[in-house]
């Protein structure tokens, strides 16, 4: 028997990242998880196996780089990533270099070191953005800029790899229920109808991968039927 193809997540250890993982493990698909901390699932599956990097730190991740150069990847998922809303003025310098790193720069240098092995492997990129990329929202200045920079260099990969066999693709989801809002004043809202939920994003990856390859769904926009939003007490 083949091979398993291999993926690799960011930010597996919860939340849309860990969705996605399980469901490419129950696609037969081996998995790299990449997160800071350790991975539970390593327990559940022989396929899948655990990286601890800081993504926010550009030597912990250039050396993550070097180390995946040395697999064939069939499939990036670009998941990690971390908000803060506040007035910009009351942001930390620290708060600022750490968020751009980890939603913008640590995507485009792993695409870097993967997109030749994702071209040989006519594999798939994906993207995990947000809503913000879309739209300009107070207090998500540097939240929504690195979304949307992370879309637009999605968008330009596109073009650029169109004589390839990769399928280029963002999801913007909109609010969805992990941790992602642990140390947010604002939260989800309880109402099924006015929140998505990490297994939604895991069911468009499965259906990216699930399309003809001849087809490519270059953007993928999840939104939940009614809006909602909770304030912590």
């Amino acid at each position: 028997m083949p091979n398993p193809k291999l993926a690799v997540v960011t930010g597996a250890s919860s939340g849309i990242g860990k969705a996605i993982s399980l469901r490419l493990l129950s696609l037969g698909m081996r998995v790299i998880g990449v997160s800071r901390t350790t991975c539970n699932l390593m327990q559940k599956s022989s396929n899948f196996s655990s990286i601890n990097t800081d993504l926010s730190n550009e030597k912990e991740t250039l050396k993550l780089c070097q180390t995946l150069k040395q697999e064939s990847v069939f499939l990036l998922v670009n998941a990690a990533g971390f908000g803060r809303f506040e007035p910009h003025e009351e942001l930390s310098p620290k708060t600022i270099i750490d968020m751009t790193f980890l939603n913008l720069t640590a995507p485009m240098l792993l695409t870097n070191a993967l997109l030749r092995s994702l071209k040989q492997n006519d594999g798939y990129l994906i993207n995990i953005n947000s809503i913000e990329a879309l739209r300009a929202s107070k207090f998500a200045g540097v939240y929504g800029a690195t979304k949307a920079g992370l879309k637009a260099f999605g968008d330009a990969l596109f073009e650029e790899t169109r004589k390839s066999n990769i399928s280029i693709t963002n999801i913007n989801p909109d609010m969805t229920e992990s941790a992602f809002y642990d140390s947010l004043r604002f939260e989800t809202s309880k109402k099924e109808n006015e929140k998505l939920l990490c297994e939604d994003i895991a069911d468009a990856v499965a259906h990216i991968l699930s399309m003809r390859k001849g087809a490519v769904v270059s953007e993928y926009t999840i939104r939940s039927l009614n809006f909602g939003i909770s304030k912590k007490k």
